[in-house]
């Protein structure tokens, strides 16, 4: 199995940015899919992006795209959200998962395991 740590996250200003990193030990990372996915208060946790695990392919939810952006780097085992133009409803705890699974998916079931999450935070 993996480990997974975050880091990164914080207290933004709207339309500032953050990097967020999350990195993995224990079994091959690259053998991977990997997700953010978030949890805001009082709602459900949502996906937010996802990487395949060579890094070929990547999907966003409608509500980032164009505004971050998802990478790894498989020789460092590690992976990364770069987040622009943040919102106020961009504030959540934010959660690196993986899917050990063969198919790409964004369904956050297929993702066996996960991180302990990082707060951000977007001020108005």
């Amino acid at each position: 199995q993996v480990q997974l740590v975050e880091s990164g996250g914080g207290l933004v200003q709207a339309g500032g940015s953050l990097r967020l990193s999350c990195a993995a030990s224990g079994r091959t990372f690259s053998s991977y899919h990997m997700g953010w996915f978030r949890q805001a208060p009082g709602k459900e946790r949502e996906y937010v992006t996802a990487i395949s695990t060579s890094g070929s392919r990547t999907r966003y939810a409608d509500s980032v795209k164009g505004r971050f952006t998802i990478s790894r780097d498989n020789t460092k085992n590690t992976l990364s959200l770069q987040m622009t133009s943040l919102k106020p409803e961009d504030t959540a705890v934010y959660y690196c998962a993986a899917d050990d699974g063969v198919a790409f998916t964004i369904t956050q079931m297929a993702y066996d395991y996960w991180g302990q999450g990082t707060q951000v935070t977007v001020s108005s």
